[in-house]
């Protein structure tokens, strides 16, 4: 029985781990690398297995840095199951389908320049087709609903608490007459955030996999954020700009829509025009709304009390290309919620370039932003930015409100950790930088007298 460490060890995005027993292979994600150009040129070199060799695929939860890479594997021969949660399934509808268009669109656009330049022509890293038959081969499963996947391996889903249908994975290895347990957290969200449930306790396991995107950093008080979003939205008012907020498509948008409609008489929303301009965000809002078993308390409240999704009388779903240029040619009293979250693409780009040289504007940062991106050259404070080739001068005010991320802080994978009182597992840190895979490390020994490791990309463990 072993873990390879693969995807996720050498930074944040890319998430993938490989388990063998009992003569199987199974893939603990398989999520695109993204970033930087020469980043996300990685997803092209070949996987250090064969595709057909994977027995099955276990899919944590549908944002792209963990899904992105199934419609690839599939592309390149796996025909077998890939188990994900029932609500995830349904977001990789869309996610999956909205990478391979962009994929599609990307090579199209590289082949104009090639042609230009007499170099050869590329192929998209993969296709819609090679997407809509990934999705053909998902198996969809209850959260805690324990099931034999492969002779002498099962698998269940526990809720992480990170976006609706985001999974802890709990898996059970046996061979001649062993038994091991790993569980890989996934993404683990926050507890106390809004929407969906806190991240479920898991009692025992002898490996655990975690994740470590703020393993050295603690968030804002949930309270002080809220009233750190109404302080910008008053600013934004008195200052009669725009308030751009770029937001991931899944979990985030959703998130900034239910504190819009909770806060709307309080922080003045009557005064503005809300505008969602994000296809993706606005599906995956759909699929938000119909599924409400999953919710916490909160918000199961709260959709009781209205009738239709979502609850903001001035909000606007932009779908088409010709509503979304349509909102640049207001110049105040529009809030924009746009992907992507991390401003590497998207329509958000397009109203970076209509307000950030305008001093007037606000840009509210709300999710984490990789090296390399725009986001992270805003929150550094970078007198400048390059969009569409030519640079703008940032005259808007840029806020980055931390409190609401999708991730976990070191205590809150710390509490989650502590759940383990039936075992003292070891634990191995991934997916995050360098310093805070350390830390986190670190922290795991002396808080918790766990055994805990930081793993190199290829590490082979014979467990």
């Amino acid at each position: 029985m072993q873990i390879e460490f693969y995807g996720a060890t050498s930074g944040i995005t890319g998430s993938c781990h490989i388990l063998r027993a009992n003569g199987e292979t199974i893939l603990l994600d398989c999520g695109l690398i993204q970033g930087r150009r020469e980043e996300m040129e990685k997803n092209r070199r070949p996987f250090p297995f064969s595709p057909d060799e994977i027995s099955a695929v276990v899919l944590s939860h549908g944002h792209i840095d963990h899904s992105g890479r199934i419609p690839l594997l599939v592309k390149q021969g796996y025909q077998g199951p890939i188990y994900a949660q029932n609500a995830t399934m349904e977001l990789c509808d869309i996610m999956l389908q909205d990478s391979a268009f962009l994929q599609e669109k990307d090579a199209q656009y590289e082949n104009k320049w090639r042609k230009r330049k007499g170099k050869p022509f590329i192929d998209p890293l993969y296709t819609v087709a090679d997407a809509q038959e990934a999705l053909e081969n998902m198996v969809g499963l209850k959260y805690r609903e324990k099931k034999e996947i492969l002779p002498g391996i099962s698998i269940r889903f526990q809720d992480a608490g990170h976006i609706l249908g985001s999974s802890s994975v709990e898996v059970w290895l046996s061979e001649n007459g062993k038994q091991r347990k790993v569980v890989f957290s996934g993404d683990l969200g926050q507890y106390d955030t809004p929407i969906i449930n806190d991240p479920a306790a898991i009692e025992e396991a002898d490996h655990v996999i975690i994740e470590s995107t703020y393993g050295n950093r603690r968030h804002r008080d949930r309270q002080k954020t809220i009233e750190e979003i109404g302080e910008i939205i008053s600013e934004a008012t008195h200052q009669k700009g725009n308030l751009l907020i770029p937001a991931f498509s899944i979990g985030r948008s959703q998130e900034i829509l239910y504190y819009l409609g909770k806060y709307y008489d309080e922080w003045g929303l009557n005064r503005w025009q809300v505008f969602l301009d994000s296809p993706m965000a606005i599906r995956a809002s759909k699929v938000y709304w119909d599924y409400p078993h999953l919710y916490d308390e909160e918000a199961t409240k709260l959709r009781k009390k209205i009738h239709e999704m979502p609850h903001l009388q001035n909000l606007k779903l932009t779908a088409s290309p010709q509503e979304s240029m349509g909102i640049n040619r207001i110049k105040s009293g529009a809030i924009i919620i746009s992907a992507s979250g991390m401003m590497t693409g998207g329509r958000i780009i397009h109203h970076l370039k209509h307000n950030i040289s305008r001093s007037g504007s606000h840009v509210m940062i709300v999710g984490y932003q990789a090296n390399g991106t725009m986001g992270r050259a805003l929150v550094e404070g970078k007198p400048t930015v390059r969009i569409h080739g030519d640079e703008y001068r940032v005259k808007a005010k840029v806020h980055t409100v931390g409190g609401l991320s999708a991730h976990g802080d070191v205590d809150d994978l710390t509490r989650w950790l502590s759940s383990y009182r039936k075992s003292s597992p070891h634990v191995h840190v991934v997916h995050g930088e360098p310093e805070s895979k350390s830390d986190l490390r670190d922290h795991i020994e002396s808080a918790l007298g766990f055994k805990a490791s930081v793993p190199d990309m290829g590490d082979l463990l014979d467990i």
